[in-house]
């Protein structure tokens, strides 16, 4: 069953994925997520999405993983209609605490240091790349994701093999 939730509690909430067409006659649907944490896609978990009815939210009771997407089936939607209604909405969902995570709202603006000290300018933008993420620095370079160490108080700090960042400049 979905809920409808007051629209000042949607401002503090992530993206974490899309809902894409249903899949057969019961109300299933893919559903593509753009955070990583399992916690996002486990059965009881509860995600929010806004549609023209509102802001409300959405309880998965199976889930099943199916190529780069899931195959979820969200409480209360029990028909292929009720399911075509959420097609190509975007899930949200409350930040979950964790030392170790990179959050794309913390590396724009954050400025990009080497381990040996040395400074590479400011991340623009992160550009989705199916094999990994991808850092666009304002001089123009481009860091993929594994090489980022850590992102703290607007610092981004990066390791990357020797000549990636030769080949940039």
């Amino acid at each position: 069953m979905s809920t409808l939730l007051m629209p000042d509690s949607f401002s503090d909430l992530l993206e974490v994925g899309r809902i894409g067409k249903p899949h057969g006659i019961k109300g299933d649907l893919f559903v593509s997520f753009t955070s990583d944490l399992p916690e996002r896609r486990q059965v009881g978990t509860t995600l929010t999405l806004k549609d023209s009815s509102g802001i409300r939210t959405l309880t998965i009771v199976t889930v099943r993983p199916q190529q780069d997407r899931f195959v979820i089936h969200f409480e209360g939607i029990d028909d292929r209609n009720m399911a075509e209604h959420l097609t190509n909405k975007f899930l949200f969902a409350e930040p979950i605490e964790n030392d170790e995570a990179l959050w794309v709202h913390e590396l724009i603006g954050s400025t990009v240091i080497d381990q040996a000290g040395t400074t590479w300018g400011t991340v623009v933008g992160v550009v989705r790349n199916p094999a990994h993420d991808i850092l666009e620095i304002s001089n123009g370079s481009m860091i993929p994701m594994p090489f980022v160490v850590s992102c703290k108080l607007g610092i981004t700090t990066i390791n990357p093999p020797e000549g990636l960042l030769d080949l940039e400049s």
